[in-house]
C-alpha cells in the first residue's frame, strides 16, 4: 500500500492575526465543549470575548507574535524524511496547516494508507479522538476511503518514558537532584470528561508511574515528585491539584517542571510556564525554577517515532 504520514496536533497560531481563528475552532469543537452546539456556541463566545486580546497580546509581547509549535513540528518533519519512504506532513486541528490540503494531494497521489500519528502521548477524546475524528470528516467530504491507522497511545511505552527521563536529566546537569522536587505537569481537564469516560486521567496517573519507577532504578532521585494539572480555563471543577495552587503553596523552593502531555513544545510550555508561572515563584522567592524541554526534533524521538511507524504490520 502507498503510504502517508500525519502529524495529528491541535496546532498553533502562526501569527497575531490565527489566534481569534484558533480560539474559535477550539471551543467550537464538540468535544471540547460537550453540550449542545447552542449552549456551546455561547459559552464559546463568552470565553473568547474575555479572552482574546489578552491572549493576542501574551503572543505579541512574550511569544513574537506567533507559536513556536509549526516551526518546531517542521524540524521534526523533515529530520523524520531523512528516514521514512513517505509523505509525512502536519495535520493541526485549529489553525493552519489543516488536513483537506494534504488529503487532496493524497487522493490524487493515490495514497491508500493514512498512518496517523497522534502528539499526544496520552489518549483523550479531547486531542486525539478530536484530531481523527477531522481526519474522518475530511476524508469523506472529499469521497476519499484510504485505510486509517492511528499510532496507540504510548503513554507507558519503556523507550518513551526513557526520552522523558532524559530530557529530565539533560535539564537538571550540573544540579543535585535530590534537592528538587520534580513536577510532571499535564494539561489539565474539566470533571464532567473524565466521568464521562475518557481515559486520560489513568493515563496520566501511569505515565507518572512509570517515569517514577525508571528514575528510582536508574539512581535519579528527587526531594519529591508531584503530578500536577495546568491551563485550568472558567470557573467548573478540573482535574486536581492545580498547578498554580502547588506552586503557590510550596513544600520546596526547588522545583523542576517537566510538561508531561506535550511533545512539541507550544505557547501552554514556552509561555503558560515558563514565563507566566516563572513570575508566580518569583514573587514567591523560590531558589531556583527549571522548566524541561518538550522532545520537539531531538534525535531520540525521532528514532521512537521512526520505530513506532515502522512496527505497523
Amino acid at each position: 500500500m502507498k503510504k502517508a504520514l500525519m502529524l495529528l496536533n491541535m496546532g498553533g497560531p502562526n501569527n497575531v492575526h490565527e489566534v481569534e481563528m484558533f480560539l474559535k475552532n477550539m471551543f467550537a469543537d464538540k468535544n471540547i465543549l460537550t453540550m449542545n452546539r447552542y449552549l456551546r456556541r455561547f459559552i464559546a463566545y463568552i470565553i473568547i470575548t474575555k479572552r482574546l486580546d489578552d491572549v493576542k497580546e501574551n503572543f505579541e509581547t512574550h511569544l513574537g507574535g506567533k507559536s513556536p509549535l509549526p516551526e518546531l513540528t517542521n524540524q521534526l518533519i523533515a529530520k523524520l524524511k531523512n528516514r521514512l519512504e513517505m509523505p509525512i506532513v502536519p495535520a493541526m486541528r485549529y489553525v493552519p496547516t489543516f488536513a483537506t490540503p494534504f488529503l487532496e494531494q493524497f487522493q490524487k497521489n493515490g495514497v491508500d494508507e493514512l498512518v496517523l500519528f497522534p502528539m499526544y502521548p496520552q489518549y483523550s477524546t479531547t486531542t486525539t479522538l478530536s484530531s481523527v475524528e477531522d481526519i474522518e470528516k475530511c476524508c469523506l467530504a472529499l469521497d476519499y476511503h484510504p485505510k486509517i491507522t492511528v499510532i496507540d497511545p504510548y503513554y507507558d511505552d519503556y523507550d518513551y518514558i526513557a526520552l522523558i527521563a532524559g530530557k529530565i536529566i539533560e535539564a537538571m546537569r550540573g544540579k543535585e537532584t535530590t534537592e528538587y522536587d520534580l513536577i510532571l505537569s499535564a494539561h489539565g481537564l474539566p470533571l464532567s470528561i473524565i466521568k464521562e469516560g475518557d481515559p486520560y486521567e489513568k493515563q496520566v496517573e501511569s505515565n507518572v508511574s512509570a517515569l517514577k519507577i525508571y528514575l528510582y532504578q536508574r539512581g535519579v532521585i528527587f526531594n519529591e515528585i508531584k503530578l500536577a494539572y495546568q491551563s485550568k480555563v472558567g470557573s467548573s471543577a478540573w482535574l486536581e491539584p492545580n498547578l498554580v495552587d502547588v506552586l503557590r503553596n510550596p513544600t520546596n523552593r526547588k522545583v523542576i517542571i517537566y510538561p508531561l502531555a506535550f511533545t512539541i513544545d507550544n505557547s501552554e510550555t514556552v509561555y503558560e510556564l515558563d514565563i507566566e508561572h516563572r513570575e508566580i515563584v518569583q514573587k514567591i522567592k523560590y531558589d531556583d525554577y527549571i522548566v524541561a524541554k518538550c522532545f520537539n526534533d531531538d534525535d531520540g524521538f525521532v528514532d521512537f517515532m521512526v520505530d513506532r511507524v515502522n512496527s505497523l504490520v
